[in-house]
């Protein structure tokens, strides 16, 4: 058996060598490193595959969900809610900004943002809502929306982790994650299902005045060299990293599948384990799909992360380990009992299931290459562990 990798970047470099590599040259021989003729081209097949009018590329993930709030004119003080199980990106540029971050809860089965602590969290100065689609299942953008439009909040798209993502909403219609709301954000870092081999991120709006603002506030505050309009940053995404996720957009719904044939894999290994809760995949808000199928298409499956439910995660951490299965904990310490966010606004009791999961989760490798040999090991090692 091929050692088990928790993001197999290697092998997956392997099939598409031929075609990064000739992006890659065409960048060399070019010279055109910044804003060369591939980052054009990358936004225009990335807003053709999304559906969605702008594409903004930018340098990282964190100066995308910064630059969005940048776009939308959001003031010091102005209240912005999010969730508190999350990367501490998402709340770290709430704060960079100084605007005042708000946390809430989480649903257990989805692990995104809980719609009835949403709604308790608004007040007179909430002017935004970041939902953030962990793991790569898409957020319950129904109940967003409709909270959005009946307060008049700006949603910001947190789609660092689930970009392909569709979501269904209750009347049917299909949309890409991250095209949702006003803005949408997403990482290119490697180990996304769309990673570039560096840095990289991107926006994505379809309102043409914030998408003029936002091209401006990624460029210094320029439309024009030398004349800065607005109040800007230095955020591009380099022409190498475009020709990398160039070569990989057309395989980007393949890479997608590819992971949730091993979540199906996974899943049906631990359907019987009693300790053991794996990850819920529902096409809407309303209607769960039961199982993971072909057609719902509503989870990518960054991450395929499981309860442990008899207290024995961590143990099961370090036997994972000693047996040669990288795994991680995502996320160990929730973010209103940061450091950096700790805010006496806050009450232990209003995060009783992010509480939960910090102790509970523990996420499996998963990504492109895993092979059934792969699968067979990880799942009998947790199987025979966890009883």
């Amino acid at each position: 058996m091929k050692k088990i990798q928790m993001v197999d970047l290697q092998g997956q470099y392997a099939k598409i060598k031929d075609s990064v590599n000739n992006s890659i040259e065409q960048v060399l021989n070019t010279s055109a490193y910044i804003n060369g003729p591939l980052v054009h081209e990358f936004q225009a097949d990335l807003e053709k595959y999304l559906g969605v009018k702008h594409v903004i590329p930018c340098a990282n993930g964190t100066d995308a969900l910064q630059i969005a709030m940048m776009g939308l004119g959001l003031e010091q003080g102005d209240e912005v809610i999010t969730a508190d199980f999350t990367f501490a990106a998402t709340v770290e540029v709430i704060a960079l900004l100084k605007l005042t971050p708000v946390l809430v809860d989480v649903d257990e089965d989805t692990f995104n943002i809980n719609i009835d602590a949403l709604k308790k969290a608004i007040t007179p100065k909430t002017k935004a809502i970041v939902p953030v689609h962990l793991f790569g299942q898409v957020a319950n953008m129904d109940a967003v929306m409709e909270i959005a439009k009946e307060h008049n909040l700006f949603v910001i798209e947190d789609n660092a982790q689930a970009i392909g993502a569709n979501y269904t909403f209750k009347n049917g219609k299909k949309q890409k994650a991250g095209t949702i709301g006003n803005v949408g954000t997403t990482s290119f870092f490697p180990s996304k299902n769309l990673g570039c081999y560096g840095d990289g991120g991107a926006i994505f709006t379809n309102d043409d005045a914030l998408a003029h603002t936002i091209r401006g506030i990624v460029n210094h505050g320029m439309y024009t060299r030398y004349y800065h309009d607005v109040v800007g940053v230095n955020s591009r995404l380099d022409s190498i990293q475009a020709g990398v996720l160039k070569a990989k957009l057309p395989l980007l719904d393949s890479y997608c599948n590819a992971r949730r044939n091993a979540a199906r894999f996974y899943n049906k290994a631990f359907a019987n384990n009693p300790n053991i809760i794996t990850p819920t995949t529902k096409s809407n808000a309303t209607n769960s799909c039961g199982e993971i199928c072909d057609v719902c298409d509503c989870h990518v499956f960054h991450q395929y992360t499981l309860q442990i439910t008899n207290g024995k995660r961590d143990e099961l951490h370090k036997h994972l380990l000693d047996n040669g299965i990288p795994n991680a904990i995502y996320y160990p310490v929730a973010l209103h009992a940061q450091k950096a966010y700790k805010d006496d606004r806050y009450n232990e009791t209003d995060f009783p299931v992010t509480n939960k999961l910090i102790q509970t989760v523990i996420s499996l490798p998963m990504h492109t290459e895993l092979d059934t040999e792969q699968l067979e090991f990880i799942t009998n090692t947790i199987n025979n562990f966890i009883k």
